[in-house]
């Protein structure tokens, strides 16, 4: 059992179904990223991950248990969540959006505690966000605020964050600004991170776990080198490419040729 384990899993909206019969394993300690084509179901799944959707078949277990039978607090302790595009009252500081993040741990009128005050300090100094903590977030770059929400995802104190494309409407530079930061939390703080991403090149140099999507199905999935291939993409996008080696990161990296109509799907056994 990984710390986030999907068992059969069928997902939808309505009438319509999205992900059916999910299987997937969340490694504990490692850098998960999702990658798919749009409308392939990842999104949805990180949602029911999160228990903001309700499965139609199937269970997500989170540290062994069913997550529909934990308390919403409770759940709240263990993971947190940053969606597309969150929103914030106007004029809210960085400090005032971190102690956002300490409301599961709170009671209704509680007042905030040497804890809350520790936590939310380590938050905006392990994000670099120290010097811009009463600074509102409107008068924030994109990447400053980016780091920020993240920030408030860590003061929820959890082990475990899953982000819906956290690097969509930022420039390149900010881009790698926050998947640096992600990275620095994993490996200096040991936490667990999910997150969907669009750009193919970006997930497979910041992935320790890889998992590509189709149809609202595994297709494959195991460490980039395993996943990352012509035939994948291929398959899963419809994109001719050549593999070869990142220069830097010495991941693999995607060149693209051409696009053609996806193929009929076939089964691949996650690695």
């Amino acid at each position: 059992m990984g710390i986030l384990n999907a068992n059969q899993l069928s997902l939808g909206y309505e009438s319509m179904l999205i992900v059916e019969d999910l299987n997937l394993t969340i490694p504990q300690g490692e850098i998960t990223v999702l990658i798919g084509s749009n409308g392939c179901g990842k999104s949805t799944i990180l949602r029911s991950f999160a228990r903001l959707l309700n499965p139609k078949q199937g269970s997500v277990y989170l540290n062994g248990e069913d997550i529909q039978k934990q308390p919403t607090k409770e759940v709240a302790k263990k993971l947190a969540i940053l969606p597309q595009g969150p929103q914030a009252p106007e004029g809210l500081t960085v400090k005032e959006l971190c102690f956002y993040g300490r409301h599961p741990h709170k009671g209704l009128f509680s007042k905030n505690t040497a804890e809350d005050d520790e936590l939310v300090e380590w938050a905006l100094e392990a994000t670099g966000m120290t010097p811009y903590a009463e600074r509102s977030l409107d008068a924030l770059s994109g990447g400053q605020r980016q780091r920020a929400w993240i920030g408030m995802a860590l003061a929820q104190g959890t082990d475990l964050l899953l982000l819906d494309e956290p690097t969509t409407y930022l420039d390149l530079a900010h881009q790698i600004e926050v998947l640096e930061l992600l990275k620095h939390l994993n490996e200096e703080y040991g936490r667990t991170i999910v997150m969907v991403l669009h750009d193919l090149n970006q997930a497979a140099r910041y992935a320790n776990h890889l998992v590509s999507i189709r149809d609202g199905a595994v297709y494959q999935q195991g460490t980039p080198t395993q996943v990352f291939t012509e035939d994948m993409l291929r398959d899963v996008f419809g994109l001719e490419c050549k593999i070869i080696s990142d220069p830097v990161a010495g991941s693999p990296m995607c060149v693209p040729i051409g696009v053609n109509k996806l193929p009929p799907i076939k089964k691949v056994l996650p690695v």
